[in-house]
């Protein structure tokens, strides 16, 4: 095998694997906020077209994604290590954006259950999806 050829490779089943890991942590983002917000968070978004609901699970999920980016990026080449990061990391940011979620309606005095049953956009929703992107950054910033 040339050494293009095993680069490429490995340059692939790199690829493959931070983007499984990517897609997983995402989709356990995507579950925690469906935990911590009342009601079903796909039926909210899909049937109800709840914008609300919608900011707050986009936010979050994006706030996840730059801490994988992050982590990705800080993995420095060493494939195994950069997985265990981004797993561990995924998982500590995940937890944080939860707990700052539901501390919200203590600090802000804006219930996270009062905004979702609410159909049109609300300044709290805005708020708090730019305090997810905050604490996605801030986590992301902190793994670089």
């Amino acid at each position: 095998m040339t050494p293009l050829v095993d680069t490429l490779g490995r340059g692939a089943l790199a690829i493959l694997a931070y983007a499984t890991l990517g897609v997983l942590l995402l989709i356990i983002g995507f579950y925690v906020l469906d935990m911590a917000i009342p009601g079903k968070l796909r039926d909210m978004i899909k049937h109800d077209r709840n914008p609300n609901a919608s900011l707050l699970t986009s936010s979050g999920l994006a706030a996840v994604a730059l801490i994988v980016a992050a982590s990705i990026w800080s993995s420095g080449g060493a494939l195994h290590e950069g997985l265990l990061a981004t797993l561990v990391f995924g998982l500590v940011g995940i937890a944080v954006q939860t707990v700052a979620m539901l501390l919200f309606d203590l600090v802000a005095g804006v219930s996270v259950r009062e905004l979702v049953r609410e159909p049109d956009l609300q300044p709290g929703t805005r708020l708090l999806a730019t305090t997810h992107l905050a604490i996605g950054l801030i986590t992301a910033v902190a793994v670089i």
